[in-house]
């Protein structure tokens, strides 16, 4: 039996290091997607990417600045512990001003392949549509299990690129997605 999920916004006040402590980030990667020669081929690339505190810390100061700035942030709860999250950022942009930013989307390890993902992305892009963008735009973790996540939502590659993030992670793959 499939747990009960429920989904909510998320306040300024409740964002704190905390609201993490039964999330678990972790993903064993062992293929991510490579752009060579104007190509995208799949390439071994072996790790573990994991949080710890600097790393949550780091992500509860982005959420709540997202919030304050007026962006969407939204969780997926179970028993009253965050297991999910997704966040947009609430300035527009692009050559036509009509990307928003999806800067996050997650769910804790022991959930994933629920449909919790899908859920907060659908939530994500109807927020987004609402405040005037026509595409979301995601600099996505280029693993082959997180990409074909985001190709079974719709998601291609993205026809600008915003140099800020491809500088932030450059192995990442720049998406977007019509809404």
């Amino acid at each position: 039996m499939l747990p009960t999920i429920q989904y909510r916004k998320l306040s300024f006040e409740e964002i704190h290091l905390s609201l993490f402590q039964y999330f678990n980030r972790r993903q064993d990667v062992t293929k991510c997607w490579r752009k060579e020669h104007s190509r995208w081929v799949v390439r071994d690339a072996p790790f573990v990417d994991d949080w710890g505190e600097a790393e949550y810390q780091t992500l509860t100061d982005c959420l709540r600045n997202t919030v304050s700035t007026g962006g969407f942030v939204y969780g997926a709860f179970c028993d009253g512990s965050l297991k999910g999250f997704v966040s947009v950022e609430a300035e527009l942009f692009g050559k036509e001003q009509y990307y928003l930013d999806l800067t996050s989307i997650h769910v804790s390890k022991e959930l994933r392949g629920q449909g919790i993902g899908k859920v907060l992305f659908a939530r994500a892009g109807e927020w987004a549509k609402q405040h005037g963008a026509k595409k979301l735009y995601i600099s996505a973790h280029s693993a082959v299990e997180t990409q074909a996540f985001y190709r079974s939502l719709g998601c291609v590659e993205a026809q600008v690129y915003h140099p800020a993030h491809v500088a932030a992670e450059p192995f990442d793959c720049q998406l977007e997605c019509v809404l």
